[in-house]
């Protein structure tokens, strides 16, 4: 009797011991929020922003707020593609600004980290915008099936604006097929000239628009506003812009309601605030910095509805959303919406330099903040030097995913610092401008590579970095990147220099 119950005893305790084992991986919701052209100063628990954003800034009172934490890329597509792939977008070729008509520019063997999430039991989902191409080399076929794409590289659903707001085609891509085409109306995409002579430009026709383009955006008009491209048919399947948020909110809630009993990773990719700045009725007007500010407004509004969806499936406790962007702020980006003349005091990058396109950190130093009710301390505030490339390797280790050999070979596991645990700074961290001038940041330190690019874009106004010699800034004391350090300490000039070249010399495989 006395060896049967010490057997069960082992049983019990073996059987605890796995549970235990099993229990510490943890498995909690993820939904990262991925903004367009967000700058460090529009939100105002940033401290800048004089457009109220409440949503967000509880969001921040629930979690963490990151003062350090930067995309890799000052522009959209690198941005995005260095996310999904925990990889450098300058190590591949045609990673740059995707036009609308771009083939899928992730490989389909590539483990993405909503693959490596698929694999560790998570069901996965992308809703908003996508820029990272669709179809093969041979093109996309926009009134038959649509592959590959998303669910050709680890998610199971998506709801997609194929490129940006500002490309053609100005049509909704659920999974595989246009949303509501009419098969008697075909779709024909042209980005080298008209495919109707006939049909109306922003150019030729600016008598039809409801809002002027600055600089390019003359092509095809669509809802009032002339875009980037040529585009005919199609018509029952067009959008209208004002629509954004509340569409991409309802696929979002949709698939948040049919995933509830299962871990799920949505990756909710808004369209505000990039361009066309086209704000819903219900926010058009209201915050006095013209439809840039007002869109802002419906920013900050979409980040409450996805809040109140998941209090409403009783999954705030078990969910750890990440709210970022993909680059930072640009005022003028191709149309006349006041955001210019009407800026007033509001200083979107903060009290940095540069903005969009630029290797200033305004390029991509951006909002970052994180909060998981119950498992992250609220109203907490991390300094420590991030990249979002390393949330492929954090939740990695969270979730117990596998990463196989050769996939995401510039992520690294910075859990600790995802969660506040700590405030330990990335050893090193790469930034990338438009014209993929790269620059390296060490400590306090900042070092921009020499490149012949025109320093400022001036179609944006926006200065871009760019000088034949090297840079070297302090942003502990510089912040705002005013006084090139490089003749007082060339030794430092060097050692970030070499530092730089070791990196991008790094196994590409």
């Amino acid at each position: 009797m006395k060896y049967k119950f010490s057997a069960l005893l082992l049983c019990l305790l073996a059987a605890l011991s796995h549970a235990v084992a099993q229990q510490s991986v943890m498995k909690p919701n993820i939904i990262l929020i991925y903004t367009d052209d967000l700058g460090y100063g529009d939100l105002t628990c940033y401290g800048t922003s004089i457009v109220p954003t409440p949503n967000i800034d509880q969001l921040a009172k629930n979690g963490v707020r990151y003062t350090n934490a930067h995309a890799t890329s000052a522009t959209c597509t690198p941005s995005r593609f260095s996310l999904l792939t925990g990889k450098y977008a300058w190590r591949k070729e045609g990673t740059g600004i995707a036009p609308g008509d771009a083939s899928l520019i992730i490989p389909t063997n590539t483990v993405t980290l909503p693959k490596m999430l698929l694999t560790a039991g998570y069901n996965t989902a992308v809703v908003g915008k996508w820029h990272l191409g669709l179809g093969d080399a041979s093109g996309v076929n926009w009134n038959g099936k649509i592959t590959p794409g998303p669910l050709e590289i680890g998610f199971n659903y998506s709801f997609l604006i194929p490129a940006t707001g500002d490309r053609v085609p100005c049509v909704f891509v659920e999974n595989h097929e246009v949303l509501n085409l009419d098969k008697n109306d075909p779709i024909a995409v042209s980005y080298t000239g008209p495919v109707d002579a006939t049909a109306p430009t922003g150019k030729s026709n600016p008598e039809l628009l409801k809002m002027q383009p600055s600089h390019g955006h003359d092509m095809t008009i669509i809802n009032g506003v002339s875009r980037i491209g040529y585009m005919s048919g199609g018509k029952a399947a067009l959008w209208k812009d004002e629509d954004f948020a509340d569409i991409l909110v309802n696929k979002a809630t949709a698939y948040i309601q049919s995933q509830k009993n299962n871990p799920f990773f949505l990756y909710f990719s808004t369209h505000d605030i990039h361009v066309p700045r086209l704000p819903h009725a219900r926010f058009a007007g209201k915050s006095g910095l013209g439809p840039r500010g007002d869109v802002l407004l419906q920013l900050d509004w979409t980040v409450g509805a996805l809040m109140d969806v998941l209090k409403k499936q009783n999954l705030l406790e078990n969910t750890l959303i990440i709210f970022t962007s993909d680059n930072g702020q640009v005022i003028d980006d191709g149309y006349k919406d006041d955001a210019v003349e009407k800026l007033g005091n509001h200083r979107p990058n903060g009290i940095f330099r540069g903005g969009k396109y630029s290797a200033f950190e305004a390029g991509t130093r951006v909002p970052f903040i994180v909060s998981w009710l119950g498992n992250i301390k609220k109203n907490q505030v991390n300094d420590a030097l991030f990249s979002q490339i390393d949330l492929y390797a954090s939740l990695a280790k969270l979730v117990g995913g596998t990463i196989p050999t050769g996939q995401a070979p510039d992520s690294e596991n910075y859990l600790s610092v995802l969660l506040n645990k700590s405030q330990q700074s990335r050893t090193h961290l790469i930034e990338q401008s438009l014209n993929s001038t790269l620059s390296i940041i060490v400590g306090d330190w900042k070092y921009i590579e020499p490149s012949k690019g025109p320093k400022v874009n001036k179609d944006t106004n926006t200065e871009l970095g760019n000088s034949t010699t090297p840079q070297l800034y302090n942003l502990k004391n510089d912040p705002g990147e005013t006084n090139n350090l490089a003749s007082q300490f060339p030794d430092k000039v060097e050692a970030l220099k070499q530092l730089l070249e070791t990196v991008k010399n790094k196994s590409k495989t």
